[in-house]
């Protein structure tokens, strides 16, 4: 990084504390190197760990998280922007290509996960663990008896820690407490190791630190956390290192949309191939669908979604209405593309709903002179929370659209579902 750039960004820092000691004025601004944009409040620079604390309403819930400054293109202050860290020159116009192209060396990646993910972020000392008494911290690898969120930690993270954004800082640091207890238990260590990748990587997309323990881990492709550690290498600005670690390997189905963002569309689709006589077809389908979309390559999107409606089968009723939702969600949005075009929108406030999840999500979108002003979630049921509530809503409203829009780390399902109530909501105004 850029001395200069660090140095206007501590003074920034100062002169911020200065005011009002650990808060910033509302609309401040964070731009990352892949291209979205977050509006909030700087809530406190960390200068050594070269980190950040930034604050966002997301469905009228304040939620805080800490970003690297190597994910970071600049920050706007009071009115001040601060590059941090130059855009590659050769990356065009189009912002996913910022992380593909290599403008980080594999020994550069590497120093960035031996150095910042190796090390614990300033807030963890702070940080007081408030989860039940009743939370049994032998946490065997295998849950005995009935889901129960006061007993068993994993269900206990997945049920309260994941929802609640209050709750993320202490999660991780039950997890680093596990961590000690465990200590000469191997296999309930990788476990815990695989766990605080997983928390680092959905909830707070720090990749340095999820790439960390994740190797630790030892994660494997066949697993979520493999791809999701592929993914921390790409994120961190090294495509072939992803690749290299996927290649020859047997897939997790989540490595199709991986691979299709990176722009490995034949690949995705042979993945899909794989899974297309197995029980997780739906999940390749729906996968594969979103895949496609990404590219523009619309109709071919909307036959591997047809897939899911025509086999009309899942394991029980409950995941049959979630896939044949999603798909027919997906279809339906690419069909209203063309309405949902916010110049052909009147001024006004769009309310609609798609499939997530764990049920419907509901958006609220509002139009003015041609330009969408605001998108928020307004009601859902995701324990998938992790950053698609703040960071999808956030690339509608740059892109001013919804064709090109990343699926966020973690929570894909998520992401789709927001788009896809976006296009709904967008196409009743076009109907005016």
């Amino acid at each position: 990084m850029n001395k200069l750039n660090v140095r206007l960004l501590w003074q920034m820092c100062a002169s911020l504390i200065a005011v009002c000691g650990t808060c910033a004025y509302a609309q401040d601004s964070v731009e990352f190197l892949n291209g979205t944009k977050l509006t909030g409040k700087i809530l406190e620079i960390r200068k050594a760990a070269k980190e950040f604390d930034f604050e966002t309403s997301i469905a009228g819930q304040s939620v805080s998280r800490t970003y690297q400054y190597s994910a970071i293109h600049a920050v706007t202050y009071n009115g001040k922007r601060f590059v941090i860290n130059q855009l590659p020159s050769n990356s065009g116009n189009d912002p996913k290509s910022e992380t593909v192209r290599g403008e980080k060396t594999e020994d550069e990646v590497r120093q960035i996960i031996d150095s910042e993910g190796a090390s614990e972020p300033d807030w963890l000392a702070t940080t007081r663990m408030n989860h039940p008494k009743s939370l049994e911290l032998d946490w065997p690898l295998k849950a005995d008896g009935p889901w129960n969120e006061s007993k068993n930690v994993g269900q206990y993270l997945w049920g309260r820690v994941n929802p609640n954004p209050s709750r993320w800082r202490p999660g991780i640091k039950l997890l680093y407490e596990c961590v000690r207890l465990h200590e000469g238990k191997s296999d309930l260590l990788k476990r815990d190791y695989s766990a605080l990748g997983s928390k680092y990587f959905e909830l707070f997309q720090d990749y340095p630190r999820a790439a960390y323990w994740f190797e630790k881990a030892g994660v494997r492709m066949n697993q979520p956390t493999g791809i999701h550690l592929a993914e921390c290498y790409y994120r961190l600005g090294n495509k072939s290192m992803a690749m290299k670690l996927m290649r020859g390997q047997s897939l997790h189905f989540d490595s199709i949309k991986l691979l299709g963002e990176m722009g490995e569309i034949d690949e995705a689709l042979n993945v899909t191939r794989v899974y297309g006589n197995t029980r997780a077809f739906n999940e390749a389908f729906l996968n594969a669908g979103d895949a496609l979309r990404s590219v523009g390559r619309l109709d071919e999107a909307i036959e591997y979604y047809q897939k899911v409606l025509d086999r009309n089968e899942a394991r029980n009723a409950e995941y049959l209405a979630r896939y044949r939702g999603r798909a027919s969600d997906s279809i339906n949005a690419i069909r209203l593309f063309d309405k949902a075009d916010v110049s052909k929108v009147a001024n006004g406030q769009y309310t609609d709903k798609a499939v997530g999840y764990n049920g419907d999500l509901h958006v609220q979108v509002t139009v003015a002179d041609g330009k969408i002003t605001t998108v928020e979630v307004i009601k859902h049921k995701e324990k998938q929370f992790y950053a698609a509530l703040t960071d999808t809503p956030r690339q509608i409203m740059d892109t001013q659209g919804i064709r090109d829009i990343d699926g966020t780390s973690g929570a894909t399902i998520t992401s789709q579902a927001i788009v896809n109530a976006t296009a709904r909501a967008l196409a009743q105004g076009a109907d005016q």
